[in-house]
């Protein structure tokens, strides 16, 4: 059993169960409430509600039939309004995870379709609700088995995947499909190259021979045979005499074989100087500007340089520190967790797995060449012959730094998740 991100409506899902995100007083919501009454039926699921359940506070969770929905039930977890997170909503949330999991492990639900909670009309940051989500379920799964799906879907989310999808596929088709068929083809090529090239030596030792075959003197040139005398009025007139320095030609200049153009010189030397004049003029002007160029980056390549020999973890908090971003910043929207990127920090030897370093690239907002050099200092390297490789670095060349988008796009691929 296990959990993954899927674009989907979930008032769709053929799970046993979904969760809505409740209200704590009988009222409907908007959002995923809302669609959820509407699917299920909503006057019967408001008056069950009314009848059986009454007020329930935030982080608790209640039970009720799905009525018309294809899933038997609906957990309804009452979720806490964001308010800066100084009134325990971090706790309240993830009682929601918590306690909904546990009710539908004490009712024999096999299988759950959560919304991310919260993080809709109730204002919860999209990458730490996320990552509390990602902590719960992957808690409860450590001693638990269940079919869990984390639904994502909103007019943002659907409006970035279809923009996203065709150019993701040619750059899936350009990158992956042409590494596998060199791959698959690999032996194929080599054949043939192969027996090109024992075909081609074949040839070159056959003339190699040929040539020793052939005589050791070339036999002489046989003598050109004897023209006939020209008769004397045949003869074509003799040549004029050449002109002497005061008879100028006719069309005042000498032929090109002869005398150089001395104009297109004189144009040339012109045009040169005018070249250079102006080269002066553009140098002058532009003589602030490579100064000002200088001194913004001279100091940031010598800090670059510095950094050649540090580790993944010395050159992560580099760049971090270098993009004017906060530790906290990056690895919440990278949705990894705390405690991971603090073993980073007090660990300059720390390796962290791949989808971790990956993640992190993401969060700190990192461009390609960044991205190689830090997973380099972890011993990874981007491969064409992964896909899951080639997606994220689709992302990565196109700045898409949200890793909820990336996985979505992993599983519509059939691919696992990277954050953990």
């Amino acid at each position: 059993m296990a959990w993954k991100i899927v674009r989907n409506d979930i008032t769709k899902m053929k799970t046993e169960a979904i969760v809505n995100t409740a209200n704590a007083k009988v009222t409907v919501g908007s959002g995923c409430d809302l669609a959820v009454y509407t699917a299920a039926g909503y006057e019967e699921l408001l008056a069950y509600r009314r009848e059986k359940i009454g007020i329930v506070p935030e982080g608790e969770v209640f039970l009720t039939p799905g009525f018309a929905l294809p899933a038997r039930y609906i957990i309804h977890a009452v979720s806490p309004l964001y308010k800066g997170g100084q009134e325990m909503e971090e706790e309240k949330l993830r009682s929601c995870y918590r306690k909904s999991l546990q009710l539908a492990k004490e009712t024999g639900i096999r299988s759950i379709a959560f919304p991310l909670i919260s993080t809709g009309s109730f204002g919860y940051p999209q990458e730490e609700g996320m990552r509390i989500a990602v902590d719960e379920i992957s808690a409860f799964l450590l001693k638990n088995e269940m079919d869990i799906y984390l639904v994502v879907f909103s007019d943002r989310a659907t409006a970035l995947g279809g923009r996203l999808w065709p150019k993701l596929e040619e750059y899936i088709d350009r990158h992956y499909v042409e590494e596998k068929l060199r791959e698959e083809y690999k032996e194929s090529f080599r054949q043939r190259l192969s027996h090109h090239m024992i075909k081609e030596d074949a040839e070159a030792e056959e003339r190699w021979r040929e040539s020793f075959q052939a005589p050791s003197k070339a036999p002489s040139s046989p003598a050109p045979a004897k023209m006939p005398p020209v008769p004397e009025a045949s003869k074509a007139p003799s040549a004029p005499a050449p002109r002497t320095s005061s008879a100028p030609a006719a069309s005042g200049r000498s032929s090109a074989s002869q005398m150089p153009h001395f104009d297109s010189i004189f144009k040339k030397k012109e045009a040169g100087t005018i070249k250079a004049a102006n080269a002066s003029f553009i140098d002058m002007e532009d003589t602030a500007e490579f100064a000002r160029f200088g001194s913004r980056h001279e100091k940031r390549l010598e800090e670059r340089i510095k950094h050649l020999s540090d580790t993944f973890s010395q050159y992560l908090l580099f760049l971090i520190q270098d993009k004017g971003m906060t530790n906290a910043e990056v690895y919440k929207r990278a949705i990894v967790d705390k405690k991971i990127f603090s073993k980073i920090k007090n660990n300059v030897d720390y390796h962290p797995q791949k989808r971790t370093a990956m993640c992190l690239c993401v969060g700190a907002r990192l461009n390609l060449d960044e991205t190689r050099d830090l997973l380099g200092r972890a011993g990874y390297a981007l491969s064409p012959s992964d896909k899951t490789d080639v997606i994220f670095q689709y992302f990565i060349e196109n700045e898409i730094y949200d890793m909820i988008e990336l996985d979505v796009q992993l599983d519509e691929h059939g691919l696992p998740c990277i954050i953990e």
